[in-house]
């Protein structure tokens, strides 16, 4: 299964405990696409999606259409998780190149990648 960054899948998140994302929901594909296939790398990064709104770089909005979200929604880049591959039900699209480009934002400031001269 190829899995790009940016790719939306749905994911079975449970167990989980306490605020994180629970049940099964779809989420985007945020690792390298050379670990993502590689067979020695059984985990994958992904990062969940909810229909509620949020506010700030840690909630980009997402559209419906070719990523096969079927409402408006955002990515809840706080609960940026690794999930192993056997947790994916289904494959459905990609975001945008512009969704892609917020959520690369939003990771860079929830991982502290932005330099000191940058934030």
């Amino acid at each position: 299964m190829k899995l790009d960054r940016g790719t939306v899948v749905l994911v079975e998140l449970d167990p989980t405990v306490g605020h994180e994302q629970r049940g099964v929901r779809p989420c985007i594909v945020v690792s390298d696409p050379a670990v993502n296939t590689d067979q020695r790398f059984p985990l994958i990064a992904v990062v969940p999606v909810t229909g509620t709104a949020g506010e700030g770089a840690l909630y980009p909005r997402l559209s419906p259409g070719k990523s096969g979200l079927t409402r408006t929604s955002c990515a809840l880049i706080d609960h940026l998780r690794s999930i192993d591959k056997r947790r994916i039900c289904r494959v459905f699209g990609r975001i945008g190149a512009d969704e892609m480009a917020a959520l690369d934002q939003g990771l860079e400031l929830f991982l502290g990648l932005l330099g000191d001269d940058r934030r």
